[in-house]
């Protein structure tokens, strides 16, 4: 039997740690990182036998222990360089856009993205499409990186709370080049407080759970604060439950 998740103050450590080796051994970091996601999606659902859709799985790392937990995974990425990152393209996975998925409707036992609602332009077009794609009584798990947080501005932080035009010029003049994640083009503000907004405002979905990803289970109250929340938060977890039909119409 797989260990239970369990958000303690060293796991926090832990992770926080592991962002420094996100540059020098990425294997090593994005490992990490899906095993302990793998492990928190996994105190909410069943993954063995679970059909499971990873949107925006870059180089297929959460793909790939998704499957190791069970699950039957398909990936989509809308960057073909991306997939391909590390040297290795994951299998079944697609190239396509988190604002239009290439899955039938209330098909997945679990829709799962990490880390990309902050890099699309129309974030609540994808968040819908991953409840469209996932089945009745399936499970949404959303994770990204709240603009206001010490690294919303990805490595141009945390210049960001400068304006994110002026962290990114001062990051081309410091490093010759622009960054990979540039304000208003590959990356853009997304708030704690919006998106619960938009998870409580649809009659389609069960809020299950709105927590700080990285942080103790102690500290998971700090999502109901606002304003706090924003720059406390440092990156939001959204788990939902797609509402059978029936349940719709009542609500609606």
């Amino acid at each position: 039997m797989d260990a239970p998740h369990r958000a303690t103050l060293a796991r926090s450590v832990r992770l926080l740690k592991a962002f420094r080796t996100e540059q020098t051994d990425p294997e090593h970091f994005y490992g990490l990182m899906a095993r302990d996601t793998v492990a928190q999606l996994r105190s909410y659902t069943r993954l063995d036998g679970a059909t499971v859709i990873d949107v925006g799985s870059g180089s297929g790392f959460f793909t790939r222990e998704l499957r190791a937990a069970g699950a039957r995974c398909a990936g989509v990425e809308v960057d073909a360089g991306e997939m391909t990152a590390f040297g290795r393209a994951p299998g079944d996975s697609v190239l396509g856009s988190a604002l239009q998925l290439p899955f039938r409707t209330d098909g997945a036992d679990v829709c799962f993205s990490s880390n990309v609602l902050e890099h699309v332009p129309e974030p609540w077009r994808m968040a819908g499409e991953m409840v469209r794609v996932t089945r009745p009584g399936g499970i949404v798990y959303l994770s990204f990186t709240n603009w206001l947080s010490p690294w919303g501005g990805h490595e141009t932080s945390p210049w960001h709370y400068l304006g994110g035009d002026r962290a990114a010029r001062r990051y081309e003049r410091k490093h010759g080049r622009p960054p990979k994640n540039l304000h208003g083009t590959s990356l853009y503000p997304v708030s704690v407080s919006a998106t619960l907004g938009w998870a409580r405002g649809r009659a389609d979905v069960e809020v299950l759970d709105a927590l700080p990803r990285y942080h103790p289970r102690w500290a998971r109250g700090v999502t109901r604060i606002p304003g706090i929340r924003e720059v406390v938060t440092w990156n939001l977890v959204l788990i939902l439950r797609k509402r059978p039909r029936e349940a719709t119409r009542h609500t609606g």
